[in-house]
C-alpha cells in the first residue's frame, strides 16, 4: 500500500518530520511517501496561504495518481484543497483536521483545539461546523507560535503550546485536546504524557483511517460533485491542468 503524505507547504523539515511521524504508525508493508509541492508557502497562516496552497497539492494528487498512490493525507489543519483533491484521486483523501476531530469525539464528549496563531482560530471553527464538530469542540485557542518556530529548536514552543493547552482543558471543561497544525506532530505524545488526556495528532490518524479505508476496499466517490473535473483547457501556468 502506498500513502502519499502530502505537506501543503514547502519547509522540507516540516515535511520530514511529518513523514516521520506518518511511518511510526504506518503498518508494515505501508509505504509512507512524504512531499512538498514545487511551489508554494513556506507556511499557511490564513485564507491567503491556504489559497495559494492548493495548487501544488492538486500537482501532487495529479502525479500521484501516475505513480499507484492508493490514498493520500493532507497534512495541513485546514485541509486545504481537500474536496478538489477528491475529484482527483480514485482512492480516499483524508484531511488531517477532519480525521482528528472525529476521532476526538470518538474518545470524549468534547474536546478542545490548539493551533498555532490566533487568526488560524477562525478557520479551525469554520471547519467544526463543516465536518459536524461544532458539538464536540468547546473551543478553539491560539498559542501564538507561528508554524515556522515550531522549526526552531531554540524556541520553547512546547512548553507555550502545553500552557495553551493546559488552558483549554480547563477553560472548556475538555476531555482531549486536538493539535491544530502538523508541525507540531512530534509533540504529541509528550504532551499526552503531561496532559493526562488523549492528545490526537491528525497526521498519525489520517494514516490509519487511510490505511483502514484502503485495506477494505473503499475509494472516493465517483458520482455527483466528486466525480472527475470536467474536461476543459487551462492556459498559462495552469495549462498543464487541461485535458
Amino acid at each position: 500500500m502506498k500513502i502519499k503524505v502530502i505537506n501543503p507547504n514547502v519547509t522540507l523539515s516540516m515535511t520530514d518530520k511529518i513523514g516521520a511521524a506518518a511511518r511510526m504508525v504506518a503498518a508494515a508493508g505501508t509505504d509512507i511517501i512524504a512531499v512538498s509541492p514545487r511551489n508554494g508557502p513556506v507556511s499557511i497562516e490564513g485564507h491567503y496561504d491556504e489559497a495559494l496552497s492548493v495548487v501544488g497539492i492538486l500537482d501532487e494528487i495529479r502525479t500521484g495518481e501516475s505513480e499507484g498512490i492508493d490514498a493520500y493525507v493532507i497534512a495541513c489543519f485546514g485541509d486545504p484543497g481537500l474536496l478538489a483533491a477528491r475529484e482527483l484521486a480514485t482512492g480516499p483523501v483524508i484531511g488531517i483536521a477532519e480525521a482528528a476531530m472525529h476521532t476526538a469525539s470518538l474518545l470524549a464528549t468534547g474536546f478542545s483545539v490548539v493551533t498555532t496563531l490566533e487568526r488560524s482560530c477562525i478557520i479551525a471553527e469554520h471547519l467544526t461546523h463543516t465536518y459536524g464538530m461544532a458539538k464536540f469542540c468547546r473551543g478553539v485557542h491560539g498559542s501564538n507560535v507561528a508554524v515556522l518556530d515550531l522549526e526552531e529548536a531554540e524556541y520553547d514552543s512546547y512548553r507555550i503550546i502545553l500552557d495553551s493547552c493546559r488552558h483549554a482543558l480547563t477553560a472548556d471543561r475538555s476531555g482531549a485536546i486536538v493539535i491544530g497544525c502538523a508541525g507540531m506532530t512530534d509533540l504529541c505524545a509528550r504532551l499526552q504524557d503531561e496532559l493526562g488526556v488523549p492528545v490526537i495528532d491528525g497526521v498519525t490518524v489520517a494514516v490509519k483511517w487511510a490505511e483502514a479505508l484502503v485495506a477494505i476496499g473503499l475509494k472516493t466517490s465517483k458520482k455527483g460533485d466528486l466525480a472527475p473535473p470536467i474536461p476543459k483547457p487551462f492556459i498559462g501556468d495552469l495549462a498543464r491542468f487541461g485535458h
